[in-house]
């Protein structure tokens, strides 16, 4: 059994939608056993249990949200001596372009080491019906790499 780790935080709303249609994506995979957590609650426990991660923020000031960066700032030196070179995931909800949070979140990634296996989500606006199925597609391809070997 693979683990995917879902790390996300929401203030509005919105990014929950978005988490939540990602585990339903991943939950249809049978062979990944998913944990789905806010921000806040993770830790480097959650870390070494994952083989795979997808992080979910809202875009706050052309950036990731402080909940999630805090989850970094937690996280980052305790992993360095495990060297993770988990694969990760990323799905945004934005009022902008999105492309500040990707760019930090990118950067930090690199130093754990995590692999960016896919392009990331970006969600502009209200969520409608279509993000949501975007998300679902998103948890599933994440869950079916990793029963599959991909990555």
């Amino acid at each position: 059994m693979k683990h995917l780790l879902i790390i996300y935080h929401t203030q509005s709303g919105n990014t929950g939608q978005m988490a939540a249609a990602v585990l339903r994506g991943c939950q249809q995979e049978t062979d990944v056993i998913t944990r789905l957590l806010r921000a806040f609650d993770a830790g480097l426990s959650d870390l070494l249990w994952a083989d795979g991660i997808v992080f979910g923020t809202p875009e706050n000031f052309g950036t990731m949200s402080g909940a999630l960066k805090d989850f970094f700032d937690r996280t980052y030196y305790p992993a360095e001596e495990h060297q993770l070179n988990l694969p990760y995931g990323l799905f945004i909800s934005a009022g902008n372009d999105g492309s500040g949070a990707v760019r930090e979140i990118d950067r930090i990634a690199c130093g754990y080491p995590l692999r960016k296996v896919n392009e990331p989500l970006i969600a502009k606006g209200e969520i409608n019906a279509d993000h949501l199925k975007q998300c679902e597609e998103l948890g599933l391809s994440m869950a079916a790499g990793l029963s599959m070997g991909i990555f």
